[in-house]
């Protein structure tokens, strides 16, 4: 391919949606004149943006409605043309060749050859059964039939771990947020506080039944090294679902865990048969997953295409509303959570 035509491929996929820009290199060009006249749909100087480059943008974009199908053609093209008209300028002044944009392009370009990758491996897996759908529904009644709605009041808290510790002791003491913001503000640690409403769904699994035990002004102690999680359950107000509202969303859920362990075991298989050698300062390293899965922490922080972390979020059944005081009771309830708040403001 000759220097000028590999340039132009390398700044295409780096300027615009790299999916997108990748199509637009391998159509465009020289190749695309022999191309009848319905498949172009623009031509900017000498290069023309084609049909095919509209629809591929276009199956990208969720819950587009037949309706808006002819407007929003209209306004992918029209983003497409200044796509276009910034690449070849920036050809024009050689940005091509600088070399970070050189090392972004490798970087998209094995990001996406990998992702598809994954991809095709998880879509190999087969739809749950009606029966595991209704014993998974019937295993986690903290989620479904006894799912509820909380108001939560959250502080973290950074220090020493020996200064966490003894305060752990207090804080379990405590009977409302602000006994707790009094507690906090005394010990002289960092403290960030918020407020949540969150529903059983939207806690992680490894929690839910905690959370599921907890009565209305309980505490919740998590410490973990320097850091020290206070959760107050302010009120919380039961909202059940039936199976028949449950069953897309376990559904989702379970055939997306199939996908994870299905690609977990292939990666592991990778692995297995292909030579891995750490060398520099990484030459003692070995492979820091866990065994029960990749490590999502450092693996989510590159955007590695890696399966989803151990600690799965519950299939959402249903949105999340906020409630609002059905009582004298739950209003007081959130005139404590305000006044915790401004305690370590």
């Amino acid at each position: 391919m000759p220097r000028a035509r590999t340039a132009n491929f390398r700044l295409r996929a780096h300027l615009g949606v790299l999916a997108s820009a990748l199509l637009l290199a391998a159509c465009g060009g020289a190749e695309d004149k022999d191309k009848p006249a319905s498949q172009i749909a623009a031509r900017v100087n000498k290069e023309e943006i084609s049909v095919h480059q509209i629809n591929f943008m276009l199956q990208r974009q969720q819950n587009l409605k037949p309706e808006q199908m002819e407007s929003a053609s209209r306004l992918v093209l029209d983003r497409l043309v200044d796509q276009e008209l910034t690449v070849q300028k920036a050809i024009e002044q050689k940005m091509d060749r600088d070399p970070a944009v050189v090392q972004a392009l490798d970087a998209a370009r094995r990001e996406i050859i990998s992702r598809a990758y994954i991809d095709r491996i998880g879509n190999g897996v087969s739809p749950p059964s009606a029966a595991e759908i209704t014993a998974y529904y019937e295993k986690n009644p903290a989620l479904f039939s006894e799912r509820r709605i909380f108001q939560l009041q959250e502080f973290l808290v950074e220090g020493p771990a020996e200064a966490l510790t003894a305060l752990q002791a207090q804080l379990a003491k405590a009977k409302d947020p602000t006994q707790i913001a009094k507690i906090l503000s005394e010990s002289g640690q960092k403290v960030r506080a918020s407020q949540a409403v969150r529903s059983a769904e939207q806690i992680p699994l490894a929690s839910i039944g905690r959370f599921a035990k907890m009565r209305d002004g309980e505490v919740m102690l998590n410490l973990s090294g320097t850091n020290l999680q206070v959760i107050y359950l302010a009120s919380s107000r039961n909202a059940p679902v039936t199976e028949a509202q449950a069953r897309p969303a376990i559904e989702r859920f379970l055939i997306n865990e199939r996908k994870r362990e299905l690609i977990t075991k292939d990666l592991k298989g990778l692995r297995d048969v292909g030579k891995v050698e750490y060398l520099g300062k990484f030459a003692d390293m070995k492979d820091a997953r866990p065994s029960g899965g990749p490590e999502a922490a450092s693996a989510n922080a590159l955007d590695l295409p890696t399966p989803p972390a151990a600690e799965q979020q519950a299939p959402a059944p249903a949105p999340a509303p906020t409630p609002a005081p059905a009582s004298a009771a739950d209003a007081t309830s959130n005139d404590m959570l305000d006044r915790g708040v401004r305690g370590l403001k």
